[in-house]
């Protein structure tokens, strides 16, 4: 079988398109692989659309659209797709930026990877659980650590304590 230059060029356009813009899941892409696993049908089910396009898609919340931005009770901030307990309320802070961001996550509950899917360099945050996609960490937050991890609300559930 011969491949014409126009599908092999095709192929490869689209299979960029794909890992750039989050087709495959940055777990795939990383070759991780996540105590709580599901098939895309499975978190389609699971999940809300909202819930999908950002946990599963790498999508991102409209700003100041969650209702966990207000949240200022005492508890912890767990993954929506696993219920892994990701953040203290102790470590949140008003960023001023339109989504829930923390100083430090609990140890041990999340992941980081390389992003440039906007042309920019950021680092992605991931549930170390499940693999699904939370946000970015940035580093102009407030000390102790000086790091910002500025999450979509619609990843996680908040449990009060």
């Amino acid at each position: 079988m011969q491949l014409s230059r126009r599908s092999v060029l095709t192929s490869l356009i689209l299979g960029t398109a794909a890992v750039r813009f989050g087709f495959i899941g940055k777990a795939a892409r990383a070759g991780e692989s996540f105590a709580v696993t599901h098939t895309d049908a499975e978190w389609r089910a699971m999940l809300t659309p909202a819930q999908y396009e950002v946990l599963r898609q790498q999508g991102t919340e409209r700003a100041f659209s969650s209702p966990l931005l207000d949240e200022h009770r005492k508890g912890t901030f767990s993954c929506v797709g696993c219920d892994f307990p990701l953040y203290s309320s102790e470590t949140k802070f008003d960023s001023g930026t339109g989504w829930p961001s923390f100083w430090q996550p609990l140890k041990g509950a999340v992941g980081t990877s390389s992003d440039t899917a906007l042309s920019e360099a950021r680092t992605e945050v991931h549930c170390s659980r499940c693999g699904g996609h939370l946000g970015h960490v940035f580093n102009d937050g407030p000390q102790p650590t000086g790091l910002r991890y500025c999450m979509d609300g619609v990843a996680m559930t908040f449990h009060a304590a």
